[in-house]
C-alpha cells in the first residue's frame, strides 16, 4: 500500500502540479519531423507537453518529470504504429532528461526565460507480423474476415481488436463458453517480425437449451417464447441471443432486456438462456403541441396502455384540438383517435392495427365531419422494408364552395415503405422510400371509383465529420387514376402548400383555384424539398432550405405551375430530438398566402 501511495503522488506531481519552492517554467515544444506524418500527428495529440502547456505551467522538477512521462507515452504510440525498435529523444534547452543538472538550471533561469522542449523520435523499421498462433483453436473452425494475418504490419488497433472478434466468431459458431486470452506478442529485432498468440479454451459445442424470463410482472412467458427467433435445440450463437433480445426490446414493453451469460451446460449438450427484463410501466400519458402560422395551433394528449392483455397489444386513445387560428383554417377543428395493435397476429412480426377515428377540419379548400375505421396488417419485409395493407372505412360530410355533400367511401391502401436511416427525428444518413397505392370504391355520394398513387423518398447524406453537416433531400409524386379531379371527394384530392409539401405557401393553397381563390384540389402533384442542416455547437444548428411544389388538376404530374419557398430554420438539438423553427417566404405570392410562415416543432420536417 505504501508503494502505491507513494507511486500517485509522484505521478500527480511528475503530471505538472506546481512546487511550492519553485516559480512555473514557460516553455515551447517543438517536434522534428519523423517521416510518418500519422505517427507525427499521434505524437503531438499524445503529449502532456503540449496539452498542459498553456493550462497548467510545471514547476522545474515537474516539467522534467513532465517530459519523462511523455517519453514512456511516446514508445507505446510507436509500437502502436508498428515500429517496436523507434525511440523518442526528449531535451530541455539542449539537455537531456537524465542531466543531472537540469533542474537546477531551470530553476536557476530568469523569470523571463522561456525553456525549449524539443522532441525528436527516430521511427527505425516498421515491424511486420510473422507467426499468429492460435493454440486451442477447435479443429475445422474457420477465423473470423478480421483476424490479423501474418505479413501484415504491426499496428496494435487489429492485434487487440482480433481478440474479441475471436472470441464472437466463437460464441457464433456453438462454442458458448469459449474463452480467448489477450494476444501475446513477442518481437524480434534482427527480421522486424513480431509473433502474436492468442491462446483458446474453446470449450464444448452446445445448442440453445431451456429459455426463461425474470422480471416478468403481466407478460406471458409463452408468448415470449414464441416471439423471439430463438428455439431450444438451435446451434448457440451470441449474434441470434442479441437479435432475440432487440425484438424483445421492440415490443415496446420493457424499459431493458439483458442476456444472462449462459448457464451451465445440460446432460444433453444444451446451453440454457436468461433474459433478465425489467417492465416499463403500463400506462403512460402524453402531451403534444405544433405550430404553424398556416395551420394554427395544435394541442393535443394520449393515453396508453402498453400491455393489455399480457401479449404487447397496446391501446393509445388521443385527443387533439387543432385549426386554432391558422391563415389557412376557417374555425378550430379536433381529432379523437382510438388505436388497438397487437404484435405477431397469425404470423412473428405480423401487426394487426385497429383503428376509430373521429374528426372536424375547417380549412380554407373545405370543410369535413368524418367518421373513419380502419383495419390494417403491418408485415416486415426483411430488416429494413415493410408492406402494410387493409380496408378502411369514411363516412363524412364535405362542404366546399357552398355545397355540402355527404361521401361513404370504401378503401383497400397498400404501402410499401422502405427505410435504411438511422433516426425518425434526427436521421443523418440513409433513405427513407414509399409507395401507396389506395383503390377507393365510393359507396355513396356522386363519385367514381379511383385509384390514389403516392410515391416519396428522403434521402441523408453527411459531408462533415461527426454527423455536424447534413443534406437533405425529399421527393413527392402522386397521382389520381380513374376519375377527374372534379369526380373524387375534396379531401381525396392532392394539394400543396404548408409543412408537408412547399413551406412559405399557406396549407393547400398551390394549385387550382376557384373563381374566389379558394383552392379546388388536383389529381396530380409533386413536390421536392432541400435542406442543409448544420450544427454550429453540439446543441445548436442552423438549416437554410428550399421547397418546390406544383399541383395540376390533370392526372400527370408536373404540369402545374412551380411555386418555390425559401428559408432558413434554427435547431436546438435535445436527448429526444431537435426542436424546429423554420421561417420562410414564398419566392412568389399566390391568393390566399402572407408574406411569410413560421413552422415551430419537435423532429425534423422530413
Amino acid at each position: 500500500m505504501r508503494r502505491r501511495i507513494i507511486t500517485t503522488l509522484s505521478a500527480i506531481l511528475l503530471l505538472g502540479a506546481p512546487a511550492d519552492a519553485a516559480d512555473p517554467v514557460h516553455y515551447t515544444v517543438s517536434f522534428a519531423p519523423s517521416g510518418d506524418p500519422t505517427l507525427d500527428s499521434l505524437l503531438r495529440q499524445t503529449s502532456a507537453l503540449v496539452s498542459l502547456q498553456k493550462t497548467l505551467p510545471p514547476a522545474p522538477f515537474a516539467l522534467v518529470g513532465r517530459a519523462r512521462a511523455d517519453a514512456q507515452q511516446f514508445l507505446t504510440v510507436l509500437h502502436s504504429q508498428g515500429y517496436d525498435d523507434g525511440s523518442v529523444t526528449i531535451t530541455i534547452n539542449g539537455a537531456a532528461l537524465d542531466d543531472p543538472n537540469l533542474p537546477d538550471a531551470l530553476t536557476q533561469a530568469p523569470a523571463s526565460a522561456t525553456a525549449k522542449v524539443q522532441i525528436a523520435p527516430a521511427k527505425g523499421a516498421r515491424f511486420k507480423l510473422g507467426q499468429v498462433a492460435t493454440p486451442g483453436l477447435p479443429s475445422g473452425f474457420s477465423l473470423p474476415a478480421v483476424m490479423v494475418r501474418p505479413g501484415q504490419s504491426a499496428f496494435a488497433a487489429p492485434i487487440l481488436a482480433a481478440q474479441p472478434a475471436l472470441l464472437t466468431a466463437l460464441h457464433n459458431a456453438g462454442y458458448a463458453y469459449a474463452t480467448v486470452g489477450e494476444p501475446v506478442a513477442v518481437a524480434d529485432p534482427a527480421s522486424h517480425l513480431l509473433d502474436v498468440t492468442y491462446s483458446i479454451t474453446p470449450g464444448p459445442r452446445v445448442d440453445i437449451g431451456p429459455i426463461s424470463f425474470t422480471g416478468l410482472k403481466r407478460m406471458d412467458a409463452a408468448f415470449l417464447r414464441r416471439h423471439i427467433a430463438l428455439a431450444p435445440g438451435q446451434p448457440y450463437s451470441d449474434t441470434a441471443i442479441q437479435t432475440a433480445r432487440d425484438s424483445l426490446l421492440g415490443l415496446g414493453v420493457f424499459s431493458s432486456v439483458t442476456p444472462e451469460p449462459p448457464a451451465p451446460v445440460t446432460a444433453q449438450d444444451e446451453a440454457p438462456i436468461t433474459f433478465r427484463t425489467l417492465e416499463q410501466k403500463r400506462h403512460a400519458v402524453t402531451l403534444s403541441g405544433l405550430y404553424a402560422t398556416d395551420t394554427g395551433i395544435s394541442i393535443g394528449t394520449s393515453w396508453l396502455n402498453r400491455n393489455l392483455f399480457g401479449h404487447a397489444e397496446t391501446l393509445t386513445l388521443s385527443a387533439m384540438a387543432n385549426d386554432l387560428g391558422g391563415t389557412g383554417t376557417t374555425a378550430p377543428g379536433y381529432d379523437l383517435k382510438a388505436v388497438f395493435a397487437k404484435p405477431d397476429f397469425y404470423a412473428r412480426g405480423q401487426t394487426l392495427n385497429l383503428s376509430v377515428e373521429g374528426l372536424k377540419e375547417s380549412l380554407t379548400a373545405y370543410s369535413r365531419r368524418a367518421l373513419l375505421v380502419g383495419a390494417s396488417l403491418n408485415r416486415p419485409i426483411g430488416a429494413t422494408k415493410t408492406i402494410t395493407y387493409g380496408p378502411s372505412f369514411i363516412s363524412e360530410r364535405v362542404d366546399q364552395q357552398g355545397a355540402t355533400r355527404t361521401y361513404v367511401l370504401l378503401q383497400f391502401p397498400i404501402a410499401f415503405n422502405w427505410n435504411t436511416s438511422d433516426s425518425l427525428l434526427e436521421p443523418t444518413h440513409g433513405f427513407n422510400a414509399s409507395l401507396t397505392l389506395t383503390p377507393t370504391m365510393p359507396i355513396v355520394g356522386k363519385s367514381h371509383m379511383f385509384l390514389i398513387a403516392l410515391g416519396s423518398m428522403a434521402g441523408y447524406v453527411p459531408v462533415e465529420a461527426n454527423n455536424w453537416g447534413i443534406i437533405a433531400m425529399r421527393g413527392q409524386v402522386g397521382t389520381i387514376q380513374g376519375a377527374h379531379h372534379f369526380q373524387v371527394p375534396p379531401d381525396q384530392r392532392f394539394y400543396a402548400g404548408g409543412s408537408g409539401t412547399v413551406r412559405g405557401y399557406t396549407y393547400q393553397t398551390i394549385g387550382p383555384l376557384f373563381p374566389d381563390d379558394t383552392p379546388e384540389g388536383g389529381a396530380a402533384m409533386d413536390a421536392f424539398s432541400l435542406e442543409l442542416r448544420q450544427h454550429i455547437t453540439k446543441t445548436i444548428g442552423i438549416v437554410p432550405f428550399i421547397d418546390a411544389g406544383q399541383v395540376s388538376a390533370s392526372n400527370a404530374p408536373f404540369m402545374g405551375t412551380v411555386r418555390v419557398g425559401a428559408g432558413i430554420g434554427a435547431r436546438y438539438y435535445t436527448g429526444i430530438g431537435p426542436i424546429r423553427l423554420d421561417i420562410t417566404v414564398p419566392l412568389t405570392r399566390t391568393a390566399g398566402s402572407s408574406g411569410f410562415a413560421l413552422y415551430i416543432g419537435l423532429g425534423e420536417a422530413f
